[in-house]
């Protein structure tokens, strides 16, 4: 039974077209609906609404869907119904005071938000392990030289230890809009209802808000509407950040672990074959890690477009940003881990290295050596320039 159905059966093919598949997406949502609802039972319970006894009988219900468990069905359109349809059969007509002075805009709001902050605070930690590696990486390859290049052609001497910071800096700038991020999305929309608050009610949202973890509530309640698509926006952006370092570091590892360039290679058990070449060792690990950002790319175009044109209120269109999120916290995740998994394990040739050190890297510094005794750069820039012709 949905939480807004009355008398008239919805028809099927409606029925599937507006859930869609929300009911499986809701499980992600499910310990953080959970949560936010024993937080509004101890809210509604401060307020009267609730007597103790009844508040206990609510959370320890609550508390025991989570342990044991709960199957969302398309019929109950999602969690906050599933939710809702056990309290009532656990407790009777007491499991429907739970809706009390909240609506499924703020009951999914806050849900999201709680799974969103966790989802960032599990990131950070990868990130911060991946920074660990380079660090240790950059002290195993210590004084090792490779080529630098520009427009594809031999530049300059690179030292590797600076290759590796590189992805060092750019995680740590990444960091920083990571945790403005969760800053800015760190407030709670419960007690905001569907938009217009709880006329007659005097909802605590301050109470809930410091029980879920936030750092304050949403007050206006339109607000927090709004927030839904502009907070997913901001996150979409981030995870779309951090991608482009991975990509960055995977776009540079295909050509340096080529067997023309053989500067890095993998173990053979991180390597894939041919089914028809038996001496390929492919780096698909690498590729799928490079592939990954143009699929969060097009999972941020997807939400931005989603909010484009709708008004500040509520807007069934916003249910379908879930699966591009979940799906895109999930990729970023486990690409991340890959790429700590890829650092671990490099192989460095040394001797190929230092081959590749061919003597056009050093004309830039041999033109300043000119310099020092006196010529003009640009003179010194065409003499060697002759030099290398």
């Amino acid at each position: 039974m949905k939480l807004w159905k009355k008398d008239v059966e919805l028809d099927k093919q409606v029925e599937k077209f507006t859930v869609g598949n929300d009911y499986l997406l809701d499980m992600k949502l499910l310990k953080h609906d959970l949560k936010a609802s024993i937080a509004h039972a101890n809210m509604l319970c401060s307020m009267g609404i609730l007597s103790e006894d009844e508040k206990d009988k609510i959370v320890l219900a609550l508390n025991e869907i989570e342990k044991f468990g709960l199957v969302i069905e398309q019929c109950d359109e999602d969690c906050h119904t599933a939710i809702e349809k056990e309290l009532t059969k656990k407790l009777g007509d007491l499991g429907k005071k739970i809706h009390t002075g909240r609506s499924r805009n703020d009951q999914v709001l806050v849900a999201l938000r709680l799974y969103e902050k966790e989802e960032l605070v599990k990131i950070k930690e990868i990130i911060e392990e991946i920074k660990k590696s380079l660090v240790s990486k950059k002290k195993e390859f210590k004084g090792i030289i490779i080529p630098g290049y520009t427009h594809m052609q031999k530049a300059m001497p690179l030292g590797v230890g600076i290759w590796f910071d590189v992805f060092t800096e750019s995680f740590s700038d990444d960091l920083l809009l990571l945790d403005s991020t969760l800053k800015i999305i760190d407030k709670s929309p419960l007690g905001t209802a569907a938009g217009f608050g709880t006329p007659g009610l005097d909802i605590d949202q301050e109470m809930t808000s410091t029980e879920l973890g936030f750092e304050k509530p949403i007050t206006n309640p339109l607000y927090a509407q709004m927030t839904r698509g502009k907070y997913e926006s901001s996150i979409m952006n981030l995870l779309v950040q951090l991608m482009y370092t991975a990509n960055k570091f995977a776009s540079d590892m295909m050509i340096f672990t080529m067997s023309e360039f053989n500067y890095f290679t993998l173990p053979k058990e991180l390597t894939t074959g041919s089914s028809i070449m038996p001496q390929k060792k492919n780096m698909d690990l690498i590729e799928l890690l490079r592939a990954k950002y143009s699929i969060i790319l097009g999972e941020e175009v997807k939400v931005k477009n989603l909010i484009s044109n709708i008004i500040s209120g509520y807007n069934r269109d916003v249910k379908l940003l879930k699966e591009p999120i979940m799906n895109s916290f999930e990729t970023v995740q486990e690409s991340l881990q890959i790429m700590k998994l890829i650092i671990d394990n490099l192989i460095c040739n040394k001797e190929v290295c230092k081959k590749a050190l061919t003597p056009e890297l050093y004309a830039t510094e041999e033109a300043y050596k000119l310099v020092k005794e006196g010529m003009p750069f640009r003179d010194a820039y065409k003499k060697i320039g002759a030099k290398y012709e």
